[in-house]
């Protein structure tokens, strides 16, 4: 456990000496002065909390690349979290018991804060007093209904949409449809870290208790491009990034001068390589787990320049960086050699399955989101390069704030707390979805097997607002729902008013895949019809379906094709019954080549405002341009 040769070993041996001198001092020896003694009643506290703090950072594993800076910065982090999360874990039981009335203090709370601002007093918000007022003098929201607000606020007009001046106004990804603007206050973020991350980081230490010391983290995030609005405000993505994570740089694996770096390919680049040159890396981190599986993809480009870059303790001089950026990498680099054999060791064994855990042994888990649209690729990452390494979505987040907690790390599929404290919220049966102002059910109300489209009332002046996620409750925790993530409302398919659900086809297409063993499926999207030329063998609409698998060299047989329409019908009657008709035409599959939706992923980053952070695969394709990108890739037809 400890190491006679670590200097904090000695360190807090010193502290301990003189520890006992000093309480000898104060309890022993007579007849001298105040000061002397008050100085050493000052000291004794002092001597023997340091010395609890150097055997309680000795005891913990710590990267090589760590200094003794870093180390104290870690180390204060990782305490100052698992502390804070503790009291507000115990916050979040206590109004889990109580749902109803926390709710209401919530939402009242709410409306009184912003009843002075132009939209409380247009909506008279001083005259409500119960949720059920709530709801009848305030209308079902889009996010059209706040553009014109949004766009005052961003000319610098104050007390708009709320009584506290925005610090970001954040970009959505724009999964389902074009990215809105939303703005996001201080408080607002404050509240995300305090009930969001500090519960998940709590939960996760409950959990995996050997995460709990001063190994680095590698993360794959990358510095977004801002800009200004009129008033000076920053224009960008509020999703993690190392812009909104500064206090928190020191306990990942790429120096901060990797973060400088805007472009994402020299940028993943950096963090592989600071990643690789720590063996003894202790967690993978990203928002989304399709980022890491990506980022493995890219190891298998360059790990040989990356071998050679570790046993020479230089960064490739090729790397399209600054050279400032590049003294300071060097600087934190040191030549390894041994490292950079065991890198070309296991990468030459050529099996991808469990390859991480094989480059760093003492890797223990991988943070990212694994629900929704990243179900397929942390299920890719579980079954091959990250086999035997569990994998913990912490959150339930959107820009519009923080939706969810998952304080069951080792439950998949992975199942949200309702953040109770952060969001007011209302539910509306998902039959009733299509309307436009359908009755709603507060969180007392909801039914454990039922699906809802969740409304949400913010902290940054979103009020019964639609953003668009379908969840379902599994559970509940004391009184407050559990659920599971199912898709966004826009991300269905409907030629004939079927609305096929998201989640609906990934459960056919991923039961029809299975059969396909060893060939895996990669990655895949949907287009309807009507936005290709294509029309088939009728008039009657149909499914375009996109689909890459691992291995491209064989192309998939027509039973292989038609066994998914096969399954799809067996799984939704309204389908089936539109087939049997023939109102509906079968799905026609595309199998395009490997690294195409790399290829949409770099398209749609580089012709939208979403950051590399933010960006999720599309399940339903929406535009044009989009789908070019897939139908230049295919590689043969049914």
């Amino acid at each position: 456990m400890f190491r006679l040769g670590d200097w904090k070993v000695w360190c807090g041996i010193l502290h301990l000496v003189l520890l006992v001198y000093l309480l000898h001092y104060l309890l022993c020896v007579p007849n001298n002065s105040l000061v002397s003694k008050l100085w050493a009643g000052v000291l004794t506290p002092v001597c023997g909390i340091s010395a609890i703090l150097c055997f309680d950072v000795a005891r913990r594993k710590a990267s090589s690349s760590h200094t003794f800076r870093s180390k104290f910065d870690h180390y204060i982090a990782i305490a100052g979290l698992s502390w804070v999360g503790w009291f507000a874990r115990r916050k979040l039981d206590k109004c889990c018991k109580n749902v109803t009335e926390t709710q209401n203090k919530l939402l009242l709370g709410r409306l009184k804060e912003n009843a002075e601002t132009q939209y409380g007093r247009e909506y008279k918000f001083l005259e409500i007093h119960t949720r059920e007022e709530y709801v009848k003098q305030h209308p079902l929201t889009y996010i059209s209904h706040y553009e014109p607000y949004i766009q005052q606020m961003m000319k610098g007009e104050e007390k708009v949409l709320t009584s506290r001046q925005p610090v970001i106004f954040a970009v959505t990804s724009g999964t389902s449809g074009k990215s809105s603007i939303l703005p996001m206050t201080k408080h607002q973020g404050f509240m995300f870290f305090i009930q969001g991350i500090s519960v998940a980081y709590h939960s996760l230490l409950k959990t995996f208790p050997e995460n709990n010391n001063l190994q680095k983290t590698l993360k794959f995030f990358y510095t977004p491009k801002w800009r200004k609005s009129e008033c000076g405000i920053l224009i960008g993505p509020n999703s993690s990034s190392p812009t909104n994570s500064k206090h928190l740089l020191n306990i990942y694996s790429t120096p901060k001068a990797g973060f400088e770096i805007l472009r994402e390919p020299e940028a993943l680049y950096v963090h592989l390589l600071f990643g690789l040159a720590d063996k003894s890396l202790g967690m993978l981190e990203a928002n989304f787990s399709s980022l890491i599986l990506s980022s493995f993809d890219a190891l298998y480009q360059y790990w040989s320049d990356i071998a050679d870059d570790i046993e020479r303790g230089e960064v490739d001089p090729k790397l399209n960086i600054d050279e400032s950026v590049r003294k300071e990498l060097n600087a934190a680099l040191t030549p390894n050699p041994e490292r950079a054999n065991e890198i070309r060791d296991v990468m030459k064994t050529g099996s991808k399955v469990g390859i991480g855990k094989r480059l760093w042994p003492d890797c223990n888990l991988i943070l990212s989101a694994d629900s929704g649209s990243f179900d397929l690729p942390a299920k890719i990452l579980r079954e091959t390069y990250c086999e035997g390494i569990p994998i913990y979505s912490p959150l339930y987040a959107a820009s519009e704030g923080l939706l969810g907690l998952n304080i069951w790390p080792k439950n998949h599929p992975s199942r949200y707390l309702l953040a109770v404290q952060s969001m007011f919220l209302e539910f509306i049966p998902v039959e009733h979805s299509t309307e436009d102002q359908p009755s709603t059910l507060f969180m007392d109300q909801v039914e454990k097997g039922e699906e809802y489209e969740l409304v949400i009332t913010n902290a940054s002046g979103f009020y019964r607002y639609r953003f668009g996620d379908i969840v379902k409750v599994v559970d509940f925790y004391h009184q407050c729902p559990v659920i599971e993530f199912k898709h966004r409302k826009g991300q269905f398919l409907n030629v004939r008013g079927e609305k096929t659900s998201e989640s609906l086809f990934y459960q056919a297409l991923t039961k029809t895949t299975s059969a396909w063993f060893p060939r895996k499926l990669l990655n895949y999207c949907c287009v309807e019809s009507l936005l290709i030329e294509d029309k088939g063998d009728s008039y009657a609409p149909f499914y375009h379906l996109f689909l890459e698998v691992d291995d491209d060299s064989k192309p998939l047989t027509v039973d292989q094709r038609e066994m998914i329409d096969k399954e799809l019908c067996s799984r939704s009657y309204v389908y089936e019954s539109f087939r049997n008709k023939g109102s509906i035409q079968p799905i026609k599959v595309h199998q395009v080549k490997v690294g195409t939706f790399e290829e949409l992923r770099k398209f749609t980053i580089d012709n939208s405002q979403a950051s590399a952070n933010q960006y999720k695969v599309p399940r339903v394709l929406k535009t044009k341009e989009a789908v070019s990108v897939l139908l230049k890739n295919v590689m043969n037809e049914l």
